[in-house]
């Protein structure tokens, strides 16, 4: 066999800027052994077990920039208070974006951003996600109410404000995985995105259990290298993912719909469940890198964000970013050796293979001449995805490069591209290059 042809991704004048490891905490189910800790709990254990992973200074870092969803009200700048919590100087700034699934995926970028403006040669980046304790608000009455009685002055005012208190005020309010623009949850757009490609319960029943089957094998290989274990305060220490679960057709079969009852066919077998976890990356030029003796994982290389109608294109990111961001690079399909792309649902994933290889699709939704392929099987979420080891949202964008790195430096590859959907009809892609061997 001819070895394929190396085709080079650096840019002249262009710093190149390299992964120099990654590492996560578990993925955990929420409510399990996690349940009593909080978001920067977390983050601040996926930034000591990278620390303790790549003995890096904590003074030679310049910046820290993390991920979430959902915040913890009392901790909104996340990545402040893991890093001092983690022992970084407290010279070092941190801040916090948010993108829904693709939030660490931003954190990432926004590194590679610095290092590229020549602002920083050392960035931390990350991302956290605490499903276990999502903030619950009083209704809105009841905050005017409460917040009125703050400012009021005498016994009188604040007992007469006490006196329009009324039932309907205790109602609280509950967060939700929805769109606001559509106030459609994630999971029924889900449901319409796969009738709409025609993707029947049993496909996506089928690529479930290949995710959970193949992400098993992993761990039981010893492949999934990213992640650390974390001792729980007052319980044991945590060493590995809790959500792989291979079942059978048969008993996935048995389920009810989640969201689309009863005809609907996304059920709690098929999408990705509720997840605590925390990622983090070591990012620096490639100059930096070797300078301190470091030997890189992989370069990041070109990305691309793109959005959609979040109605009815809400979970098809991959399909429009993936030929994007292969222009940017001067790739094709035939080039990319390991595809590693966010699952947030079975009949998600499997639309967006359809519209991928769709020459239909590309012409009349995307404006191009023809479909950029759909991504062989055999090189798609070889060690699972997050169906089966979990999708804490604000962190599966760490995981997803890291272990795109991972597969090529075991494969032999030479090109990974990672890819994710987003609420908000959101996404996101990346090229990731093997750093020579």
């Amino acid at each position: 066999v001819q070895p394929k042809s190396k085709k080079t991704l650096a840019k002249s004048g262009v710093k190149n800027i390299v992964v120099v490891e990654g590492v996560r905490t578990p993925f955990l189910q929420s409510g399990t052994s996690y349940a009593d800790l909080m978001p920067h709990d977390l983050a601040r254990a996926a930034l000591q077990g990278l620390l303790n992973r790549t003995s890096v200074p904590r003074d030679v870092v310049d910046y820290i920039v993390y991920g979430t969803v959902i915040q913890e009200v009392k901790t909104s700048n996340v990545a402040r208070e893991a890093a001092l919590g983690a022992g970084f100087s407290d010279k070092t700034p941190a801040h916090t974006v948010t993108m829904a699934c693709i939030s660490s995926n931003q954190a990432m970028t926004t590194g590679v951003g610095l290092i590229a403006a020549g602002q920083c040669d050392v960035v931390v980046a990350g991302g956290v996600e605490f499903m276990s304790d999502v903030p619950i608000r009083h209704s809105r009455k009841m905050r005017k109410t409460m917040l009125t009685l703050n400012r009021a002055k005498t016994l009188g005012q604040k007992l007469s404000l006490i006196s329009r208190i009324r039932p309907d005020y205790f109602a609280p309010e509950l967060p939700a995985v929805a769109e606001f623009s559509t106030s459609e949850t994630m999971g029924h757009s889900a449901d319409r995105l796969a009738a709409a490609f025609g993707i029947s319960r049993l496909e996506q029943d089928e690529y479930a259990l290949r995710s959970h089957t193949l992400a098993k094998k992993a761990q039981d290989a010893g492949l999934l290298l990213d992640v650390v274990p974390f001792k729980v305060p007052g319980k044991d220490t945590v060493t590995k993912d809790n959500g792989i679960r291979p079942s059978s057709i048969e008993q996935m079969g048995k389920l009810k719909p989640a969201f689309v009852k009863p005809f609907g066919t996304v059920t709690a077998a098929n999408s990705s469940f509720l997840t605590d976890g925390a990622s983090a990356v070591l990012l620096m030029s490639e100059e930096k890198a070797l300078a301190m003796g470091y030997k890189p994982k992989a370069y990041l290389r070109d990305f691309v964000y793109v959005s959609q109608d979040p109605k009815d294109q809400l979970l098809l990111g991959p399909t429009y970013a993936t030929p994007k961001v292969l222009e940017k690079a001067g790739l094709t399909m035939a080039d990319i050796d390991v595809f590693e792309f966010h699952e947030a649902f079975a009949g998600q994933i499997l639309a967006n293979l359809k519209a991928m290889d769709s020459d239909w699709f590309a012409q009349n939704y995307m404006g191009r001449k023809s479909k950029v392929g759909a991504p062989p099987l055999d090189k798609f979420n070889n060690w699972g995805g997050s169906l089966s080891l979990g999708h804490p949202f604000g962190a599966t964008g760490c995981r997803l490069v890291i272990t795109a790195a991972h597969r090529l430096q075991k494969e032999g590859g030479q090109y990974g591209l990672v890819a994710a959907c987003a609420a908000g009809g959101q996404g996101h892609a990346m090229i990731v290059e093997l750093y020579p061997q």
